[in-house]
């Protein structure tokens, strides 16, 4: 079997992707990932097959004019007019995107694995195999348990309703329909048709087959999903068994109790340099130790003295475990590895699907309740290392590590992927 992979967006974004072609390659299958140009050298690191794709919206990280979405989260009336400025922006970025992906409908493929955002149903129906949605947050599959994850939700959303606000989720790819129409059109030659941007049915109007690359031990146990959406566990890379730490890192880590971690990922915060001085005074305040990452300018920390080292990044599967707690905005990926480590969380959401995994952290009991990133505080983040250290939440971090590293989220994944192209094979 030959994979085709589709995604786009940070590396949250594409590392589960990478993850499943490695796992395919051990199951004796090959693939090609396809996703932006920024994260070709992480895919060189796992030594996969990959084809970079336009940078498109991620090229509009930390852009002045879009300040107001990293300030209001997209959240209330402000939040609704500065995401409409955000969908004007993204479109044509999107088209670039589309332009490149198009290509992979010259490879052949057995089956089309794709994010929602890209367009995997079209190269699939050119391609005449199946396509496979890939959901890396629970955002596209509607339930009565929760509203749509990404969506400004206050909270007050009456259960009843919690399925239509997933419509709201598939109405933000209408912004890119005249994009995909013009894919089809003249790049794919494909006619129009009804249902054609539907992510969750084939062309023949029958439901997808959809892998939702997360943990089911996060969910509520309300969360019934049809019998075609497959929770599978999350998609991690095989752990970096040449990294080394530095050896100021190393020093650090071997000089005391285990400290806290401490990152942002890809989130701009509004004054790096106030973030990090508030993270500092804030866990010498909780009586801890810290490792701060900068990652791409969230936190600009102070350096030395006093238990904290600031470091640019490090592979989460190999630090984590070797921290005593993980603070962190609560990105899919960023939550499942603290999970995967067994290690107590404090998360600081700012926006998409961020507060839902928070809000899951917590109430799994792996986590006091969240932060929001936008108005973190020194008094708030202490009180909240504080009880992150308490025994009845490193208790609970562990049993539910262990139920994450159970599940074999590759695995399950793989196996299903192999049904899809069988079912077609047989069918054909």
């Amino acid at each position: 079997m030959h994979a085709l992979l589709l995604t786009h967006g940070t590396r949250g974004d594409v590392q589960p992707f990478l993850a499943l072609a490695r796992g395919l390659e051990a199951a004796g299958h090959t693939s090609t990932v396809a996703g932006p140009r920024a994260c070709a050298p992480l895919a060189a690191e796992q030594g996969v097959a990959y084809r970079p794709v336009d940078d498109g919206p991620n090229t509009l990280m930390g852009d002045p004019e879009l300040s107001g979405v990293r300030d209001t989260g997209l959240r209330g009336p402000r939040g609704a007019a500065h995401a409409v400025t955000l969908l004007r922006r993204i479109t044509p970025l999107m088209r670039r995107v589309y332009r490149d992906t198009a290509a992979t409908a010259d490879e052949e493929a057995d089956v089309v694995v794709h994010v929602p955002g890209m367009p995997g149903g079209h190269i699939a129906e050119r391609l005449g195999v199946p396509a496979v949605p890939v959901a890396l947050q629970p955002s596209w599959v509607p339930t009565r348990a929760f509203p749509a994850p990404g969506l400004p939700w206050p909270g007050w959303l009456p259960r009843a309703l919690n399925p239509l606000s997933y419509r709201l989720v598939a109405l933000t790819l209408r912004g890119q329909r005249s994009v995909a129409e013009e894919l089809r059109r003249d790049r794919l030659g494909l006619p129009a048709r009804p249902g054609s941007h539907d992510p969750l049915r084939q062309t023949d109007g029958t439901p997808s087959t959809v892998l939702q690359a997360f943990s089911r031990h996060l969910l509520p146990d309300t969360a019934a999903y049809p019998p075609h959406v497959h929770t599978t566990g999350f998609w991690f890379v095989p752990p970096d068994r040449d990294w080394r730490p530095s050896p100021e890192l190393d020093a650090f880590l071997g000089d005391g109790a285990p400290p806290v971690f401490v990152g942002f990922s890809s989130l701009p915060t509004a004054d790096p340099a106030a973030t990090g001085r508030m993270v500092a005074s804030a866990v010498r305040r909780a009586g801890v130790r810290a490792v701060v990452a900068s990652g791409w300018g969230g936190i600009a920390a102070e350096a030395g003295g006093a238990g904290v080292l600031s470091i640019d990044r490090a592979p989460h599967e190999r630090l984590f475990p070797r921290c005593s707690a993980v603070v962190h905005h609560g990105g899919a990926g960023t939550t499942g590895a603290a999970l995967a480590a067994g290690r107590p969380q404090v998360v600081c959401p700012f926006w998409g699907d961020q507060p839902f995994w928070a809000a899951r952290v917590h109430a799994a009991g792996a986590a006091p309740a969240p932060l929001r990133g936008q108005r973190l505080t020194e008094d708030a983040l202490t009180r909240a290392l504080v009880l992150a250290r308490e025994p009845a939440t490193a208790e609970r971090a562990g049993v539910l590590g262990e139920r994450v590293r159970a599940e074999d989220g590759v695995g399950t994944a793989v196996r299903l992927l192999e049904e899809v192209a069988a079912s077609r094979r047989d069918r054909a």
